[in-house]
């Protein structure tokens, strides 16, 4: 979906509120942010944030690559071996906190600095890794199409009914959710609908440990 087929005024009231909510979570998650990184080097030898290159806003002229940042929640030599792979259900290479970590979300906290650098937005399809892209741009029609003219974002309607992707077929299922959720910022009410849905669901997801 390209920005033209967005509304000005979606455009700036979902900018604005990704730069009050993300000063505001980082003031708030401030207090955790030294307990989970005690955690952190307690379970595993390492860096405490993590940062992987991923692919982010696209349009007809230009596509952006941004680092992401998130608390470490696998041993540093998890893909030493392997090179890039998804993550699966008990997967070893996940330590005993960053388990916890992943299933409350919380690991993607240090993303809200992204997000007012401009790279991500609270609420958008999630930014994939170049490692992959290619591949799935290949295999999956309107994958590309998916961030055009949006900013990926830390949560989505495609993570709150689906969760992290283990293959290409949890991608596949994705997509739809993704150009979906393009199609609520047509509108404002929509999109304010669809964006406050989904950050409750994603407070839900956290509250109950339901991610993985």
């Amino acid at each position: 979906m390209n920005t033209q087929y967005i509304p000005p005024a979606v455009q700036h009231a979902k900018r604005t509120m990704d730069v009050i909510v993300a000063l505001v979570g980082l003031l708030i998650c401030g207090l955790l942010f030294p307990l989970i990184a005690l955690a952190t080097c307690i379970s595993s030898p390492g860096p405490i944030l993590f940062r992987q290159m991923r692919i982010g806003h696209a349009d007809t002229d230009h596509t952006e690559i941004f680092w992401m940042y998130k608390f470490r929640t696998m041993r540093v030599d998890a893909e030493a071996h392997t090179g890039a792979v998804w993550a699966t259900k008990q997967d070893p290479r996940i330590t005993p906190i960053g388990r916890f970590l992943r299933k409350t979300r919380l690991d993607e906290l240090p993303q809200l600095y992204n997000v007012l650098r401009g790279d991500m937005s609270l609420i958008g399809p999630r930014p994939e890794r170049p490692g992959f892209y290619q591949k799935l741009e290949t295999a999956i029609p309107f994958f590309a199409e998916r961030t055009w003219g949006l900013k990926p974002g830390i949560t989505g309607l495609a993570q709150v009914n689906q969760g992290y992707d283990e293959n290409i077929e949890d991608v596949r299922n994705k997509v739809a959710w993704d150009h979906a959720y393009a199609l609520s910022l047509s509108g404002f009410f929509s999109w304010l609908r669809s964006d406050l849905s989904i950050a409750v669901r994603t407070l839900w997801v956290m509250v109950g440990g339901r991610g993985q």
